[in-house]
């Protein structure tokens, strides 16, 4: 998932200064120490916590090898919006 996360956040000229991959577990008790958190989208409750907290954007994604679904998350979210000028 972080390869594919990556290389949809390039392709959409986001800037990437860090991207963390970890457990399931991890994730959760730290994830709101992050701007944006990917998950598998059977698992994206488990980041509910840090999506209320309003700083945190939580995308769930079906397939974690889709490059084109990433993205389709990403433009959803309104990142491209945000990040690109």
């Amino acid at each position: 998932m972080k390869m594919t996360v990556d290389k949809a956040l390039k392709s959409l000229k986001i800037p990437v200064m860090k991207i963390h991959h970890c457990s399931l577990s991890e994730g959760k008790s730290s994830a709101s120490q992050y701007d944006l958190v990917f998950c598998p989208l059977n698992f994206i409750d488990m980041f509910a916590q840090a999506k209320a907290s309003g700083k945190t954007i939580v995308i769930g994604l079906r397939n974690a090898m889709s490059e084109v679904e990433a993205k389709e998350k990403i433009i959803a979210a309104g990142l491209v919006e945000k990040y690109v000028k």
